[in-house]
């Protein structure tokens, strides 16, 4: 793709870039893989506060509260086959808070272009890996561990980010 098709096209940044390239892996799990760790703060620097203002505000008129978008959250992280991602975005045109999954490491804008990113929760197994290997070496069983795991993280989600980035996108 030549350089005016490819500004022309509006695929901007890494998501412009898996696609001129033809190759996704890499640059989408790296794109996801930074949001998830902005997503995560140890529990003595605000880790698993609730957010608070407009990003607050916006969780209880899209989804009721905060327990219920969690509730929506691990229950479709945990429903997700095989490896992926559960992602709490915001439409950018439509100012509208969504719940989504993709599969491996797609982009929450695979999804649709307005889809901003603000909470993305890795569901791979190696998210919770060590957790697997340690009940499989104790119980000499499969234990599915995605649902504990999910339910766990939101002890060091950070909210701060998923705010900031949900301001930047919808200011008042």
């Amino acid at each position: 793709m030549d350089e005016r098709k490819y500004r022309e096209s509006g695929l901007t940044g890494i998501y412009g870039y898996r696609k001129q390239i033809g190759y996704r892996e890499f640059p989408d799990s790296h794109v996801n893989h930074s949001i998830f760790w902005k997503n995560l703060a140890p529990m003595k620097e605000g880790g698993g506060e609730p957010p608070k203002s407009s990003l607050g505000w916006a969780i209880d008129s899209n989804f009721g509260s905060l327990e219920a978008l969690i509730q929506k959250m691990n229950t479709e992280g945990t429903a997700l086959q095989g490896s992926g991602w559960v992602w709490l975005g915001v439409d950018k045109e439509l100012k509208k808070l969504v719940v989504e999954t993709t599969a491996n490491q797609d982009p929450l804008v695979t999804k649709g272009p307005n889809l901003v990113p603000l909470l993305g929760i890795d569901v791979w197994e190696h998210a919770y890996y060590l957790q697997v290997m340690l009940l499989n070496h104790l119980f000499a069983n499969y234990k599915n561990v995605r649902p504990e795991y999910l339910k766990n993280i939101w002890k060091v989600m950070n909210w701060n980010y998923a705010r900031e980035v949900y301001e930047k996108e919808c200011p008042k």
